[in-house]
């Protein structure tokens, strides 16, 4: 299976919210009192600026590593949706976006994977009697913190684990563990602490406090944040404050200008707006951690193609008219493989059928020296919005005069991935249960 590179981004906070009283009350933010809404930077993990940036690399280097990370993702997701399938090892990086939040009283800096395909946000905490090295950054010391409380084993947190909740302690405290497919794992105590965005403090927010955590997580980051859709989420948890709604808007992976920064939007400040904005339904399933929606069709071009799935498989998974996920955080788009046929010959007859292997046998539908002028416009119909995505975001340079098609093919349930979504303002609001999208030159938005 051809699946998935992967462009990632480090989160710095740039403006944050003020006069919070705890996780689910009002807030302000960005100078605009009462407004409950806060903004983020997005910087790319391959920018000068990123802590995780590698002079050595080069271009065809760093979409290999993205590739590999990529696929491990696609793997976890799908697998999570119950698509056995699937055999690869799944890493338990799960993400591609890094966040520094702070975490007690006084705080502590952790640098976090954001990840909208997980709901538990997790950090080492100390005494952790089997960690993995994190670099120069240090471990939460909860009896240091003020603030800081354990879930009890009848709190609603708690029951919220599910499948992820580990036997209770004898002191009556809360336990979790994440396994992830390569033998990663995290255990720890589900506990609660004042979360900071820059100076302000979110009361009250739960995460996992990991005592036993180890595996192949990077070094560079010292947890995972979670911004999917199920009740453990930072997302779910700040409903009330942030009115379920947030939204990113992603810059161009590899552009020139490498210090160009995105955006990540909450509350207020996340609202899409302007008559060029299309809106779809969110479809929510279990797990609810995934933000589902219907595609209809694919236009290439005049070429309307029906989107297929193979049908058997979706019921076995659970899912209706549910078929496909939008992830911030996988770069590549999946598609099923009895659509895919059908969008590269469709693409074959306005292109052209000359096309030649990738030389790094990892993507399937690639072209020489291509002018992306002969790339047909490529409009996805969701249900209630058609989306035309620019003709950069389709096909990718891998090596020097080699581009390949970013989207590929894979069984079950499809994934939007993030290098479609760039240039695009794509917001979410769970209240009212739509997705928004909105052509934006992310390089100026703000």
């Amino acid at each position: 299976m051809n699946t998935l590179t992967l462009l990632s981004l480090l989160i710095t906070v740039s403006v944050s919210l003020s006069n919070v009283d705890h996780c689910h009350g009002g807030g302000d933010g960005g100078g605009h009192p009462s407004d409950g809404g806060f903004t983020v930077d997005l910087i790319h993990r391959d920018s000068p600026l990123s802590p995780l940036y590698n002079p050595t690399y080069g271009r065809s280097e760093r979409i290999q590593n993205a590739f590999l990370r990529s696929v491990s993702r696609a793997s976890r997701i799908l697998k999570r949706a119950y698509v056995s399938a699937i055999d690869a090892n799944i890493s338990a990086i799960t993400g591609e976006y890094i966040m520094r939040i702070g975490i007690g009283n006084p705080p502590v800096e952790v640098v976090g994977i954001a990840d909208t395909g997980s709901d538990i946000t997790w950090a080492q905490c100390q005494p952790c009697k089997n960690c993995y090295k994190q670099g120069a950054l240090p471990f939460l010391k909860p009896n240091a913190s003020s603030t800081y409380h354990v879930e009890s084993c009848q709190s609603k947190a708690c029951e919220a684990l599910g499948n992820d909740r580990l036997a209770c302690s004898a002191e009556n405290v809360c336990k979790y563990g994440l396994r992830y497919g390569d033998g990663s794992y995290t255990n720890g105590d589900l506990g609660n602490d004042t979360f900071w965005i820059g100076s302000t403090p979110l009361k009250n927010v739960v995460f996992g406090c990991g005592h036993d955590t180890n595996g192949t997580f990077t070094e560079e980051a010292s947890g995972i944040i979670g911004l999917g859709g199920g009740p453990l989420s930072i997302i779910n948890q700040l409903k009330d404050t942030i009115q379920g709604k947030f939204s990113y808007c992603l810059v161009s992976a590899l552009t020139k200008r490498s210090n160009a920064t995105g955006k990540i939007h909450f509350g207020d400040h996340a609202v899409v707006s302007g008559p060029d904005v299309v809106s779809t339904p969110l479809k929510r399933n279990i797990p609810a951690t995934y933000y589902y929606v219907v595609l209809e069709h694919v236009s290439v071009g005049k070429i309307k193609l029906p989107y297929k799935v193979n049908t058997t498989f979706m019921k076995k998974m659970g899912l209706d008219t549910e078929n496909i996920i939008i992830d911030s955080g996988t770069t590549l788009t999946i598609v099923a493989q009895e659509f895919h046929d059908d969008l590269t010959a469709a693409l074959s007859r306005v292109i052209g059928d000359e096309t030649v292997p990738d030389p790094q046998g990892m993507f399937d539908f690639c072209y020489k020296d291509l002018d992306l002028s002969r790339v047909p416009t490529i409009t996805f119909g969701f249900t209630g919005a058609d989306v035309e995505f620019p003709r950069e975001n389709v096909f990718i340079e891998v090596q020097k005069g080699v581009s390949c098609l970013t989207i590929v093919p894979s069984v079950g349930v499809g994934i939007i991935g993030n290098l479609l979504q760039q240039n695009l303002l794509v917001g979410f609001d769970l209240v009212n249960n739509k997705v928004s999208f909105r052509p934006t030159d992310c390089r100026n938005h703000n």
